[in-house]
């Protein structure tokens, strides 16, 4: 089960910290990875997570970080730096091995949480 949380509304500039809860998915096996969706565009990824490292997008490189704890069964992304651009719905997914999660074809997706970054 993936269920996310902490989405909220913060301005420019602000941090946010989202959490997934991935009971089930602690296996190294599992690649976590967080996708968004702003209105009017397709889903795309964030970060993932899996035994052999961190991967992120591009446009969120140095400003979000994505970890993992397996003794909690959560995955968090700590989003710092926050621009009106970062507006979306949040969602964390899990797939089974990192390609799924890279290719945006993960075998699980977790409901969403709202982040909307105002100027």
């Amino acid at each position: 089960q993936l269920q996310a949380s902490g989405g909220g509304l913060v301005h420019a500039g602000d941090s946010l910290r989202l959490s997934c809860a991935a009971s089930g998915f602690t296996s190294d096996y599992w690649a976590i990875g967080w996708f968004r969706q702003a209105p009017g565009k397709e889903r795309e990824f964030v970060a993932s997570v899996y035994y052999s490292g961190t991967n992120y997008a591009d446009s969120v490189k140095g400003r979000l970080t994505i970890s993992r704890d397996n003794a909690k069964d959560t995955v968090d992304l700590q989003m710092n730096g926050l621009k009106p651009e970062d507006t979306a719905v949040y969602y964390c997914a899990a797939g089974f091995g990192l390609p799924s999660i890279l290719r945006g074809t993960p075998a699980y997706w977790g409901q969403g949480t709202q982040v909307t970054v105002s100027s």
